[in-house]
């Protein structure tokens, strides 16, 4: 920001000093909310009471990036039903917001394909499943039977790969209720409860087809605006799944224009985006200031390249990491990671994506003030 010519202007949110922060907010002309979602519950705070604050903000003529309601409706997993139909979504992808829907819906997908299962609250992986059956006895045809509760499943949690066992039930209960008898013993981090609070309070969750080739890596689209401004290619150690920041995935990095993705590129932006903010309950806002798209490869094998059908798994606008600033990430094995860690090249792509942002939020507003 300060390098397209704006001041910028860094100010902590604590849920003590509400009023007193929401007061400063009024002095800007617009503001970027970096805040990952569950960080102010976790702090003691309320986010309702935040998103609230800041719609008040939106309403005096403020931009926010995210605003809540973009947060909301593109981070929450069943964004993946409302673009099942486009190019980049699949027809057989469900969305739960009771117990009974899950357990009737999640028996018959279960029984037909391998399923991924994604909790709409959380980040990096947690409550994200991808699971299948032990005994492998998949029916040929959506409905034609449904599991019954001893099954026995064999689930990955993509957050660290850890694989757990069990059966049908326990797996229900656990996602509903958390960790209790009925539910048996789990080593995963999270707790479940997964409907807790209801839709209203972000209570639900989304079962999608397991696609194979998620082990050759997904496709993360950088995007600021309407524009790609980078491609990352994330493949998964050797031996796991997911790829996420941490997991000892291998990063590739493409420039926006890269051939080998320039079928998914135009599908993406030229059909699918004018489309995707009035799916998801949001025509009458911008696309976030900065957000990714990830995409997971649905296709065959031996689909010819420009013919691959990639599909939406995640959008993410709501606290966007720098990928080239991995370096600089503290988690349990590098607790003393810090800034000149980053490999000097990889600072400078960072920066250029900063600066891009700053030209890009710049031209918004003066196109706003106009």
């Amino acid at each position: 920001m300060i390098s397209a010519g704006m001041s910028c202007q860094l100010i902590h949110y604590t849920h003590e000093e509400h009023d007193k922060f929401f007061d400063l907010c009024k002095k800007f002309d617009f503001l970027i909310v970096r805040c990952n979602p569950g960080q102010i519950k976790a702090d003691g705070g309320d986010q309702g009471k935040f998103d609230n604050a800041m719609r008040e903000v939106r309403k005096a003529g403020i931009q926010a990036w995210p605003s809540p309601d973009v947060m909301e409706k593109m981070g929450a997993k069943d964004a993946l039903c409302k673009v099942a139909t486009m190019n980049c979504g699949l027809e057989d992808t469900l969305a739960y917001y009771s117990e009974e829907d899950f357990g009737a819906g999640f028996k018959k997908t279960m029984a037909f394909q391998p399923r991924v299962i994604k909790q709409n609250r959380g980040s990096s992986g947690e409550g994200i499943w991808i699971i299948k059956l032990k005994g492998g006895n998949y029916c040929a045809t959506f409905g034609e039977r449904s599991c019954e509760n001893d099954e026995v499943l064999i689930l990955m949690e993509a957050n660290d790969n850890h694989e757990e066992e069990h059966t049908v039930g326990e797996f229900i209960e656990f996602c509903v209720n958390g960790c209790n008898d009925k539910s048996g013993t789990w080593t995963s981090k999270g707790v479940g409860k997964y409907l807790e609070g209801g839709k209203a309070a972000g209570g639900q969750f989304v079962d999608q087809r397991f696609c194979p080739r998620i082990v050759e890596g997904e496709l993360r689209y950088n995007q600021i605006g309407d524009a790609v401004v980078g491609i990352i290619h994330k493949k998964p150690k050797e031996g796991g799944i997911s790829a996420v920041g941490g997991a000892g995935s291998i990063y590739t990095y493409y420039g926006p224009e890269e051939p080998k993705f320039k079928n998914l590129t135009d599908n993406f932006l030229k059909i699918d985006l004018p489309k995707i903010m009035p799916a998801l309950d949001l025509a009458n806002e911008p696309v976030p200031l900065w957000w990714t798209t990830d995409f997971i490869l649905a296709s065959p094998e031996g689909t010819p390249t420009e013919e691959e059908k990639w599909i939406v798994g995640e959008f993410n606008c709501s606290c966007v990491g720098i990928s080239k600033c991995l370096a600089a990430y503290c988690k349990d094995d590098t607790p003393n990671a810090k800034f000149d860690d980053i490999a000097p090249e990889d600072k400078e792509e960072a920066k250029r994506y900063g600066d891009l942002m700053g030209v890009k939020a710049l031209g918004i507003m003066e196109a706003n003030k106009k």
